[in-house]
Formats: structure tokens, C-alpha cells, sequence
């Protein structure tokens, strides 16, 4: 009943998701659905031995030496099947792979049955005075070599019996330490259990309050739909519009500028008419003057008459050059541009530019109905969520998962104590096993320690010192202890040894390596009837290809139990996260979506007029060839500073006197004019220049311009017209993907939770490796091990000690008779 509890609540975790195909989804903005919350568990389920680690490597490899062969998976599994021993073979391949404890067994058992024999006929042979029971020596040259020898074998033999006993000693201590510490242990994946249980209902809550977190995005781009699927309209609308009304407004400015131009043409020409009059009045004076100066008597003395020539000669130089009294006037044209500037086409543009980014507005009032509508959608889905998981009786599970561990727990506490009790019978029985050893071990130290300080090699042996024959004596002793006590150690040792080692080597090793799991997912093992036995339990249907090896994984990797276990299989909550039929009911409602844009004018038809009759406004008629010409011409024929400077110059030529004063007048009255007039002239000759020109640009194909952009404002007036529907319809459904979008967000990231981090099932996994990997194998099979490893060498090593006791306690041990010459081989 609380497994099948427990599995309920772990449905709950998770749930079957079906497969919603986008149609077309642009990356939508990536939702920040936070960290689903999840505790620490306390349990690390690796258990690290310390120093004894070393001895334990040392068993796994003697137990390597004894059985090597792989894990007999076909032979579990018949056994599994209850079809082990249906041919011969199978007796065959169990011995060959359990050759190796057979043979260990069967020496112990040799050794348990033939040294009791042994010690019962050596005690009845020395009673006759026989196997060294005579209390006679014969003396031979090389006994003090024999006595050497026999003391260094029997002290290594001792040492390492004491090795082995310590060994055993440390393991027994170890199991001990660690059956009195493994109830922290259970205590902690009872605990991690109960977080497991108590945490999985608040990380079921997270999960769907998120929910809230897409509807809130998804009504802040239906609050929003004016910047977001109008501006989007607006954007593509605006590549062919804003073009067409940037023309429209340059043609505008095109306008102005033609009217200043004309008004520049009309009175740089007045200019330049009243000044080149005035300049022509001026330089013929000035031709008349110098003529008069040179008419002097003066000029006629050899020295200036040459200079007077040259100064007369020149002086038709000194007239104008550029005649503009025949240049066209512009004053028609300038008329009609002033009658089309009465008409404001700037003004009409802007008011072309407004309507058009007017869009996000119009599609904010046109959208008002079936937004309400799609916000009411994403509200019931809310409420259908939160209701669907009131009617979840998760509190109600939870309570009794919890009932059951408490439970669970309070047993094991119960039976903790009795637990302490029988492990401390097994360490007492354990102990004396060792100070059985340890006794024999003692005699040995003892008989060494006094027989070699109480030896006197001067001494005959009937005359040999009381310390020396204590030595000899506990020899004997140690001979005779170890008699009564090795075939009791060799029995406990074969048990352990065979039971201990098959655990290893059947348990560990291959839970070790998961092969074991491997074992137990063979089809029809467990249940002859049932292909995989794991989902036959949970599911009732044994065709799920669910297998031990991969939950024990998946838990191991901290996944959620949800997806280890494939709990779809068992409990369909589709309703809790299957919302596709919702986004396609919002979907549905954002295609519905209609937009009517017919309303905005990019340019009323007095607009267009205007630029028709801009384009018949004349300036294409001007004379452009005759202002150029004459523009291009000088205002006078000679430089009039150059000129000056001249004459200034061959006055300096002539004799001091008032011809030379005369005509640096003239040149003076010269330059005056040139700075007063010509200067003004040439500026005013620049500003028509520039005016004339930009004309010419500007009337270059009017016609042709004008009727470009008049064509160009009228197709983007179409396309908002008529043609705007496609737009809109594209741009729609980018704006409806883009709001679906943020649930199927939602539904990956939930999908992503459950799969790994709702209900993670790490607990599950520490208890099964608490109880094999560390109790089991780490805790007793280990120690367990260990204890005969230590044990089993020290019993064996009894058997030499046993030999080089009784040869050397001869030679410390007090005689009753001596044969001093005899160099016989001692017979016993």
C-alpha cells in the first residue's frame, strides 16, 4: 500500500505532454521562469574506509587470485528461473566458477579435520616419550646453528601471525565503529525521504504559478499591440511610403527654393541693368580725362611722348564687357510660383506623414473587442490550471507517504538497539577469536623472550637454567594452545571466507558495474509472465521497456522520478499541461484580426494639383544660354586694378611735374570705381550665377519629376488602400506566433523541470546505496572480509610455528639425561 502510495504522488511530478507543431515561430523574447526550488539532500552515499582501505584492496585482489572469472549472468538468471541444473552443464559451470572457493573450502576443511588429529597424536606419541617427548639430548657441533635457525623462523612466523591477528583485530573494530555510526546514516535518508516527499508539492506549485509569469508577458504584447503589430505594420508599409512622401516633401522645398531663385534672378538682373549704366557712364568720363591729361604739352617732351602714347593707346580698354539690358525677365514665371505657394504642399505632407504614423492607434482601436476577447482566454486557462490542481488529493498522499516513513523510521529505530546488541555479541565472539591468537602468539614471544636470555651455551642440557626451561615450557604451551584453538579459528574462517567472498563477488562486483541490474532486467526473469518486470509492477503493463538499470541511473544522476521511471505510462494528466488547445483558440482570434487603414491620405488631390501646376509654372522656358553667357563674361574688358596699377606704374616713368600728379589722379578715381561699382557687380553677377543654375537643375525634366512623385505618393495611397490586408495579415501572424510562442516557452521549460528537477530522486537512489554499496558491501562484507583475511593467515601460520616451537623448546627446555658425543641425527 505505501509503494503504491508513493508512486502516486510521483505522477503527479510530471505528466504527458503532446507534441504541438509550431507553425512558424521567430524567436520570441526568452521569459525568465527562475529556479524551481529544490533543497539540499544531507546523504552523500559514498563511503570512504580511511587507512583499512588498504587491507580492503588487498582481500579484493587475494579474491581476485581465488576467482577470477566473470559475473555467471546465465546462471543467476536460470537460477532466478528456478531452471538451474535442466542440463549437466550448469553443475559444470557453477564449479568452474566457484573452483576457487571450493578448493580454499576444502583445504580449510583439511585443516580442520587433520590438525586436531595431528595435535591428539602428537600429545599420545610424546607421552611415550617419543616426538621429542624423551627429556634426553644428544649434543651435535652445529646446535647452536640448528637453535639459531628454529628461534629466527618461529620469531618471523609469530611476527606475522601478530600481523594477521591485527588485521583481524582492526576489521572487527572497523564493522563495529561503523554499524554503531550507520544509524546517522539511515537517520539521513529518512530525512532526505521526507524532504523528498514534503518538497515535491511546492515545486508542483512553482511550476504552474509560472503560468503567470507567460500570461503576464503575453498580455503586456496585447497591451501593447499598438507598438508592437502596428509599428510592424507601420514598418512595412512605411518602405514604399515614407519614400513616396519624402519625395512629396522634397518637391516642396523644391517649390521654395524655385521662388527664391527667381526672385534672386529678377533682381540681380535690376542690379546689374542700373549698375553697368552707371559703370559706363563713369569709365567714358574717365577716358575723357585722361585723354585731356595726355592732350597736355607735357606729353610732348622726348621723355614722355613714348609713355603718353602707350597710356593713349590703352584707354579703349576702360569700357564695360557684359551687356544685360537684353536678358529675359522671369516675372511670369515668378508669378505662377507664387500662385502655387498659396497652397501650403508642406503643410499637406506632414498632415500625410501624421495620418500614416497615426497606424499604432488605429490598430489599437480596431483591435479593442478581440483583444478583451484573447485576454479572457488566457485568464480561463489560468483558472483551469489552478482548479485542475485543487482536485490533485496531493496533501492527502503526502500525508501518508509520511505516516508510512514515520513509521518506517520508528521501526528501525526500535530494532536499532537490538541491532547494537547482536553486532556486540558478534565483536565479543570475534574478540576472542583474536586473544585466542593472541594467546599463542604471547607463549611464543614469551618462550623466545626467555629462552634466549636464559640460554647458556656453557650449561649441558640436564643442567640448563630455570629461565631458559620456563622458555621451552611456554613453547609447549603455545604448541598446545595452538592445537586446541586452530581448528576452531580454521572453522570460522572457512564460513566467512566462503560466505563473505560470494557476497563480493556476486553483490559488490556487480552492482559495482551494474551488471547485476542487467541480470535482474532480463526479460520474464521475475515473472515468468512479464517481459519487464519494473513496469509490470508500476504499470501493469509488462511491454514497457523500463528496466532497473536505467531508473537506478537516472536516480543516480539526480533526475526527476518522473522521467526515470517513465510514470507517463501510468497517470495522464494531460489536462495540466496539454494547453495546446488553447493557443489555438488564441491563435484562431489574433488571425480574425482586421485592420482598416482606407482612412489615412497620404496627399489630397489640391496636393497633387499643386504639383501639376508647379511643373507648369514656365521655369523650363527660361533663356538659360543667354544669362550664362553673359555671366560668364567679365563686368569690365581690362582688370580696372590692374589698369590703375598700370598707369600708376608709367606715371612713375615720366619726369616730376603735374603730368605724372595728374595721372596718379586717374588711377586713384580708378580703383574708387572699381571697389564702389564693379565689386557689387560681380557679387550680384555670383547670386544670379548660383540663382540660374539651381533653375536649370530644377526645371531639368519637371514635368517628368513631378509626375514621379505624383505617381509614387498614388501607389503607396494604393497599397494602404488595398493592397495593406497582406501586410497586415504577415505581420499578424508574426504577432500571433510571437504570443504562442511564449507558451510553448512555457511548456519546454516545464517539460525541462519535470524531466530533471521536480521530484529529483536522488534519495531513492542513496537508499538502495546505502543499503548494498555502503552497509552491505563497504560496511560488513568489506570488514567481514577483512576479519578472515587477517584470521585465515594467522591460523595457517600456526601450522610452522607449531614445527619450530617443539624443535626449538629442545633446546631450552631442562633434560634428564645428555649424550655429550653422540652426533647422530636426533630421531623424534
Amino acid at each position: 500500500m505505501a509503494v503504491e502510495l508513493c508512486l502516486l504522488l510521483l505522477l503527479f511530478c510530471g505528466s504527458t505532454i503532446s507534441e504541438v507543431q509550431p507553425i512558424y515561430k521567430p524567436p520570441p523574447g526568452t521569459l525568465d521562469f527562475g529556479f524551481v526550488p529544490a533543497k539540499t539532500y544531507d546523504t552523500g552515499a559514498y563511503h570512504e574506509p580511511g587507512p583499512i582501505g588498504i587491507l580492503f584492496k588487498v582481500v579484493h585482489a587475494f579474491l581476485y587470485l581465488v576467482q577470477p572469472n566473470p559475473f555467471p549472468q546465465d546462471l543467476i538468471r536460470k537460477l532466478a528461473q528456478q531452471k538451474f541444473g535442466n542440463t549437466q552443464g550448469d553443475y559444470q559451470k557453477a564449479i568452474y566458477y566457484e573452483i576457487g572457493f571450493i578448493v580454499s573450502a576444502a583445504l580449510g576443511l583439511l585443516f580442520i579435520l587433520l590438525l586436531p588429529l595431528v595435535g591428539l597424536c602428537f600429545c599420545m606419541c610424546r607421552c611415550c616419550d617419543n616426538c621429542g617427548g624423551e627429556m634426553h639430548q644428544r649434543q651435535k657441533k652445529n646446535a647452536d646453528c640448528q637453535r639459531s635457525c628454529f628461534a629466527t623462523f618461529l620469531f618471523v612466523a609469530s611476527l606475522i601471525i601478530s600481523v594477521g591477528v591485527l588485521c583481524a583485530y582492526a576489521a572487527n573494530q572497523h564493522l563495529t565503529s561503523q554499524v554503531r555510526g550507520a544509524k546517522k546514516l539511515v537517520n539521513s535518508n529518512f530525512k532526505d525521504l521526507k524532504v523528498f516527499l514534503n518538497d515535491t508539492p511546492a515545486q508542483i506549485d512553482y511550476l504552474v504559478s509560472q503560468y503567470n509569469t507567460t500570461k503576464d508577458k503575453a498580455l503586456s504584447d496585447l497591451n501593447n499591440v499598438g507598438p508592437l503589430l502596428g509599428s510592424r505594420v507601420q514598418e512595412q508599409l512605411g518602405k514604399e511610403v515614407r519614400p513616396a512622401l519624402d519625395a512629396a516633401l522634397t518637391m516642396a522645398g523644391a517649390i521654395r527654393e524655385t521662388k527664391e531663385a527667381l526672385e534672386n534672378v529678377s533682381v540681380s538682373v535690376e542690379v546689374l541693368q542700373e549698375g553697368t549704366e552707371r559703370l559706363h557712364a563713369n569709365l567714358t568720363d574717365v577716358k575723357m580725362h585722361l585723354s585731356n591729361t595726355l592732350n597736355d604739352s607735357a606729353c610732348a617732351a622726348a621723355q614722355a611722348a613714348s609713355t603718353c602714347n602707350i597710356i593713349r593707346n590703352s584707354l579703349n580698354q576702360l569700357n564695360i564687357n557684359a551687356n544685360f539690358s537684353g536678358l529675359p525677365g522671369v516675372s511670369s514665371q515668378l508669378a505662377k510660383v507664387n500662385d502655387v505657394l498659396k497652397i501650403d504642399l508642406s503643410s499637406l505632407v506632414q498632415k500625410g506623414y501624421a495620418a500614416f504614423n497615426d497606424t499604432p492607434d488605429l490598430v489599437v482601436n480596431q483591435t479593442k473587442n478581440i483583444l478583451s476577447d484573447i485576454k479572457n482566454v488566457l485568464e480561463s486557462i489560468g483558472s483551469n490550471i489552478s482548479n485542475f490542481t485543487k482536485t490533485l488529493p496531493v496533501q492527502k498522499i503526502i500525508a501518508d507517504l509520511t505516516i508510512y516513513l514515520t513509521q518506517s523510521e520508528a521501526y528501525v529505530q526500535d530494532y536499532f538497539p537490538v541491532v547494537e546488541q547482536y553486532d556486540f555479541y558478534r565483536w565479543l565472539g570475534c574478540l576472542i577469536l583474536c586473544c585466542m591468537v593472541v594467546l599463542i602468539v604471547i607463549f611464543y614471544y614469551l618462550g623466545l623472550l626467555c629462552g634466549t636470555c636464559g640460554y647458556d651455551k656453557h650449561a649441558s642440557p640436564t643442567t640448563r637454567g630455570c629461565i631458559s626451561n620456563t622458555g621451552g615450557n611456554f613453547l609447549m604451551a603455545g604448541v598446545g594452545f595452538s592445537f586446541l584453538f586452530s581448528w576452531v579459528l580454521m572453522i570460522v574462517v572457512v564460513l566467512t571466507f566462503v560466505t563473505g567472498g560470494n557476497i563480493e563477488k556476486l553483490v559488490c562486483e556487480p552492482f559495482e558495474d551494474k551488471t547485476l541490474f542487467k541480470v535482474l532486467d532480463t526479460p520474464y526473469l521475475l515473472n515468468q509472465h512479464w517481459k519487464n518486470y519494473l513496469s509490470g509492477i508500476l504499470f501493469k503493463n509488462p511491454n514497457i521497456n523500463l528496466t532497473f538499470e536505467k531508473v537506478y541511473s537516472d536516480c543516480k544522476e539526480n533526475k526527476g522520478i518522473y522521467t526515470s521511471l517513465h510514470l507517463e505510462h501510468l497517470f495522464n494528466i494531460n489536462e495540466f499541461l496539454n494547453i495546446s488547445m488553447y493557443t489555438e483558440d488564441v491563435a484562431l482570434r489574433i488571425e480574425h484580426i482586421q485592420i482598416n487603414l482606407s482612412k489615412i491620405i497620404l496627399l489630397d488631390e489640391i496636393g497633387k494639383e499643386n504639383l501639376l501646376n508647379f511643373s507648369s509654372s514656365g521655369i523650363e522656358g527660361i533663356n538659360f544660354g543667354a544669362y550664362l553667357t553673359e555671366i560668364n563674361k567679365s563686368v569690365t574688358k581690362v582688370d580696372l586694378l590692374s589698369f590703375a596699377n598700370d598707369l600708376e606704374a608709367r606715371a612713375d616713368q615720366l619726369p616730376k611735374g603735374a603730368l605724372e600728379n595728374a595721372l596718379k589722379g586717374h588711377a586713384n578715381n580708378i580703383r574708387m570705381i572699381h571697389s564702389q561699382q564693379v565689386v557689387p557687380l560681380e557679387q550680384a553677377m555670383s547670386t544670379l550665377n548660383q540663382s540660374i543654375r539651381l533653375l536649370k537643375r530644377t526645371s531639368s525634366e519637371l514635368m517628368v519629376k513631378v509626375k514621379n512623385v505624383i505617381s509614387a505618393v498614388n501607389a503607396a495611397q494604393l497599397l494602404i488602400n488595398n493592397n495593406a490586408s497582406l501586410v497586415i495579415v504577415q505581420e499578424t501572424k508574426k504577432y500571433m506566433d510571437t504570443i504562442v510562442g511564449y507558451f510553448e516557452q512555457y511548456i519546454e521549460w516545464v517539460k525541462e523541470s519535470i524531466a530533471m528537477e521536480v521530484a529529483a530522486c536522488k534519495p531513492i537512489a542513496n537508499v538502495i546505496d546505502t543499503a548494498v554499496d555502503i552497509f552491505l558491501c563497504s560496511y560488513v562484507t568489506d570488514s567481514v572480509n577483512t576479519f578472515w583475511f587477517g584470521l585465515g593467515g594467522s591460523s595457517i601460520f600456526l601450522i610452522p610455528a607449531i614445527i619450530f616451537a617443539v624443535k626449538l623448546s629442545k633446546y631450552y627446555r631442562r633434560m634428564d639425561t645428555e649424550d655429550v658425543y653422540d652426533d647422530s641425527v636426533e630421531q623424534w
